[in-house]
């Protein structure tokens, strides 16, 4: 991807990642397709097989408390009332990518994964929940589930996880800017920033781009 850009990496049933969302609404809203962002799945808890136990429980829920504090989005807390949940995030993460392969972006579907999960308490893990959400977006059933099942979007997939844990990405939101065509890519921001502390560099960068004249500005932008 040649010219200024944006790596977005996250994970659908990470509430930071739900926190960030108006953020990632607003760098859209303000640069439109002159920074397009790649999204990336990040792999938060692909795999997981045990169910859920108290401390898992307890943890997650004042992981959601913090998001809900820090960024005033919507939770259902009716979701530590669920018996033997297994929080393996593989399902819907397969489910961004599905739509990644045939759509421009898949973050309006990331952003209503999100949603789903948690402020509707639905269930992301299940395939039919994430046709259910797909389909909202024009993704016909049967062709989604298609390719949700299939070995191509699986493996694309974890070839996503396996991007960011090279680039040393530990945790989610991470958001990182370049020029693409094998130019250095800057962090933005490691964890939830408001846009407030998002936007601003990212206009100065964007602005002294476009004083260069030639497309040929920075490679990092300044930081936040």
């Amino acid at each position: 991807m040649a010219g200024p850009n944006l790596i977005y990496i996250a994970d659908p049933m990470c509430s930071w990642c739900w926190g960030f969302s108006p953020v990632i609404d607003a760098i859209r809203a303000r640069f439109g397709a002159a920074l397009p962002i790649r999204l990336v799945m990040g792999g938060l808890r692909p795999g997981t097989v045990k169910p859920m136990d108290e401390n898992a429980r307890r943890t997650t829920r004042e992981h959601w408390e913090h998001v809900h504090e820090a960024s005033h989005q919507p939770f259902d807390f009716a979701f530590f009332e669920r018996g033997n949940f297994v929080y393996d995030t593989e399902p819907a993460a397969k489910a961004v990518v599905a739509r990644r392969r045939s759509m421009e972006t898949a973050l309006d579907l990331l952003e209503d994964l999100h949603r789903a999960f948690y402020a509707q308490n639905r269930d992301v893990t299940d395939e039919a929940v994430l046709a259910s959400v797909a389909a909202t977006h024009g993704l016909e059933r049967a062709a989604f589930l298609e390719a949700f099942r299939s070995s191509e979007v699986r493996d694309e997939t974890w070839q996503d996880f396996a991007l960011s844990q090279q680039a040393g990405i530990r945790g989610f939101p991470s958001l990182l800017a370049g020029m693409g065509e094998g130019n250095e890519y800057s962090v933005v921001t490691l964890g939830y920033q408001p846009a407030e502390r998002i936007l601003p560099p990212l206009e100065r960068w964007m602005e002294m781009i476009g004083r260069s004249g030639d497309g040929g500005g920075p490679a990092q932008p300044p930081p936040p």
